[in-house]
């Protein structure tokens, strides 16, 4: 018999009980012997969840004794391991796994072959259904396709005939429904108070057996054309380049889109009866099972492709395509997601978006670029949060201590909302330093500069009272487009940005995207995938092999800035030579314009950005060539440590303020003394407080920073003698064994200095 007539027979009687007016408990009588004479066995039980325990509601081949009587906890025994893992069990011998647990009152002990599906619904087993024999054997798959297919209908049931209570099929425990805490890691800093929503709601399947089959296939058909056509359109964007990891990943889309075995799974999962929804999510859960078994990790993640492309495909038949963002946000809201693209996290409502949940995220994500500049405070890595946040549930998210509350008590919510207003208390005071120039207690003043990226992004110059933009990340605008953007595109973007500065500076960087920045559209020139993406082919080793690129860039700002200034940074320089290409293509584009009589930028100044540790050794051959020279802290870093800050294991453990960073740090700026090169920082270091005292001590004078940390840094320079941080400074960095951030601390708070 094949796994669709088998599951079609058992379809067919189980329709009819369903349909019946017998009572609920009739119901799950009559199932179990339905799938016992079915499948030839001798047992079949279902379980379901009550009071978080799973009791025997209904059994065949047991002592119906036990039925009501018989419990065990969620992870106990072999049901409870299912329950718990929401997996699927197929044993020749039950009493050879370490999990399994004999109850004596079922009378089960002359059975020996076990196998068990869960009873899903919203995603958590509420129930599981499981067939004993007397022979040890394992079960066939067309048997446990049976099974699954019961499973389904039975979460029908159970809903309709509310078996369980909603906080149950929700498989949520009393402790879930309280207050509960997530941890996670700090990507954006910040407080947020908002009502969880999931940026991909749950796609619900309110209808397990079909009505008519022939329609249930074309719905089908139909999804698989729509889908196919969505892979096929990414392949066609990521055509513009060649290789990388994009190209793969669509590779392996393309082929499971078009693989004929998977879509005859779904084929025969109809023809057994159930909806095109529920064909879907039964070859899911034959996936999921054989994903458990699976232990080479390459075809493992083969496998999880797989499972994003059914999901893919169920939302296509189900008509729940959207995210949360085009349903719109009707309260203060703090969204949760797996992972998000920055056009994704662009889509939502300022005004509503609090705060922002991972599952997955990094420190070096473009979502969280975006989130920074957008204000917007971020964890990632918060594991396991759609087994704890509903939709609707209160969050409270302090993102700045890498925790989360959800469902807080009153007193929780108090306390929490007491030190939000606080921190508003103290952003008002900032602001009110909008206005004010940051000149140090010495009378040195201070450039303090503000980081950008989108054309919004540029209200915060006059918010905030930056002295300008320090470094306007061109890359945004590629990242978040479907298609390379085009020259007419960029110069509107470049012209805008420009006339809402007004006479402020902005210093454009230009585009750096490649390695760990890949866009489909534009892969690397390189076929093999970089080991190591943040040190590989990217930034301006990528714009200067696609010169096109860099030509179309370079006429923008040009045309952009006819009229005014133009500060341009190139990124990633590693030797002098590479800055000299670049500048060459901006001279090309310049000449063009000035021989077709166009009006050209009253002054153009060039700018490197020091990222690498190697330009730091040819600065005497660099700086003569520059107007100003940008240390980017971020990726300085990691490159000096040699340590990817997107690793989670590392993303802690080497600090600013220690004596080597700080050692390189004062280094250039001692190598740049007696050259007309502005030096400063731009990055996430200097908008932290104490390390910004440390960065002052050590002779900076200029620092590019995220908008919201401009006030804090304006009211800290106020506070300083530069003299005497200064001499600490050189103190501490002469022994190096001495813990500077503690000497720094203590050496604020004497001066009533806040660091935090």
């Amino acid at each position: 018999m094949t796994a669709a007539a088998s599951a079609r027979q058992i379809l067919t009687r189980l329709h009819e009980v369903m349909a019946s007016r017998m009572h609920a408990q009739g119901k799950l009588d009559r199932v179990v012997e339905i799938v016992g004479e079915s499948l030839t066995s001798e047992v079949c039980s279902i379980y379901l969840l009550r009071e978080s325990m799973l009791e025997l509601f209904a059994t065949r081949g047991l002592n119906k004794s036990a039925v009501h009587v018989t419990r065990m906890a969620i992870g106990e025994g072999l049901t409870g391991v299912i329950a718990e893992n929401v997996e699927t069990l197929n044993l020749a011998e039950a009493k050879a796994h370490p999990d399994f647990q004999y109850r004596p009152e079922t009378g089960e002990e002359k059975f020996h072959s076990f196998a068990g599906v869960p009873i899903v619904y919203r995603e958590r087993a509420v129930g599981v259904l499981c067939v004993q024999h007397v022979e040890p054997r394992r079960y066939e798959d067309v048997e446990i396709e049976a099974l699954q297919t019961t499973a389904m209908v039975l979460s029908e049931l159970i809903a309709n005939a509310e078996l369980v209570d909603e906080e149950e099929a929700l498989g949520l425990t009393i402790q879930e429904t309280g207050p509960q805490s997530i941890s996670g890691l700090t990507l954006v800093k910040g407080l947020a108070v908002g009502q969880a929503v999931y940026h991909q709601p749950r796609v619900q399947i309110m209808q397990v057996v079909a009505d008519d089959i022939e329609a249930e296939r074309q719905r089908v058909y139909r999804a698989f054309d729509k889908m196919r056509e969505q892979i096929d359109t990414l392949t066609g964007q990521a055509e513009f380049g060649i290789g990388g990891e994009q190209e793969e990943v669509l590779k392996t889309y393309k082929m499971f889109a078009y693989d004929e075995g998977w879509s005859r799974r779904i084929n025969e999962a109809i023809d057994s009866g159930l909806t095109a929804e529920a064909a879907i999510e039964r070859v899911q859960q034959h996936t999921r099972m054989r994903m458990r078994e699976i232990d080479d990790p390459l075809l493992a993640d083969r496998m999880h492709d797989l499972e994003d492309l059914a999901n893919r495909l169920l939302r296509i038949v189900s008509g729940q395509l959207g995210t949360a963002a085009s349903q719109g946000l009707r309260k203060d809201t703090v969204l949760i997601a797996r992972n998000l693209g920055p056009a994704e996290l662009l889509e939502y409502d300022r005004r509503r978006l609090k705060g922002v949940i991972l599952e997955e995220g990094s420190l070096t994500a473009h979502v969280v670029i975006v989130a920074r500049s957008m204000g917007v405070p971020v964890l990632g890595r918060a594991g396991g949060v759609r087994g704890i946040i509903r939709d609707g549930d209160e969050v409270l998210l302090d993102a700045s201590a890498a925790t989360a509350t959800v469902r807080p008590t009153t007193s929780v919510a108090e306390a929490f909302e007491a030190r939000f207003a606080k921190t508003r208390e103290k952003q008002a005071a900032y602001a009110s330093l909008r206005d004010v120039e940051p000149f140090t207690r010495c009378g040195t003043r201070i450039q303090v500069m503000m980081n950008a990226g989108l054309r919004d992004d540029i209200s915060s110059l006059a918010m905030t009272g930056a002295d300008g933009v320090g470094l306007f990340r061109t890359e945004f605008q590629f990242l978040v487009s479907a298609t390379l953007p085009q020259r007419e595109r960029q110069t509107r973007l470049y012209r805008d940005v420009l006339d809402a500065a007004g006479e402020k500076p902005v210093i454009f960087r230009t585009v750096d995207i490649g390695g760990d920045k890949s866009v489909p559209y534009l892969a690397s020139d390189i076929a093999d995938k970089d080991e190591n993406p943040a040190m590989g082919w990217r930034a301006l080793r990528l714009a200067l092999t696609r010169k096109g690129l860099m030509k179309a860039q370079a006429r923008a700002l040009l045309e952009a800035s006819a009229g005014r200034s133009l500060h341009v940074m190139f990124p990633m320089v590693s030797e002098p030579w590479e800055f000299d290409a670049a500048k060459a293509v901006f001279d090309e584009q310049l000449a063009f314009l000035r021989s077709n009589k166009k009006q050209l930028p009253e002054s153009i100044k060039f700018g490197a950005m020091l990222e690498v540790p190697a330009l730091a050794e040819v600065l005497d051959l660099l700086l003569p060539k520059l107007s100003f020279l940008s240390i980017g802290t971020n990726d300085l870093t990691q490159f000096l440590f040699a340590a990817d800050r997107a690793n989670p294991k590392l993303a802690q453990r080497y600090d600013w303020l220690s004596p080597s960073i700080l050692r390189f740090l004062r280094r250039v700026i001692q190598n740049s003394v007696g050259s007309d090169v502005d030096v400063g920082v731009c990055g996430e270091m200097g908008g932290r407080r104490l390390e910004a005292l440390a960065l002052l001590g050590i002779g900076f004078r200029r620092l590019s920073i995220t908008p919201a940390a401009v006030g804090p840094i304006k009211e800290l320079v106020r506070k300083v003698d530069l003299a005497e941080i200064t001499t600490a400074m050189t103190d501490w960095l002469s022994d190096p064994s001495i813990n500077i951030r503690s000497e720094l601390t203590t050496w604020a708070e004497e001066r009533g200095i806040e660091v935090d």
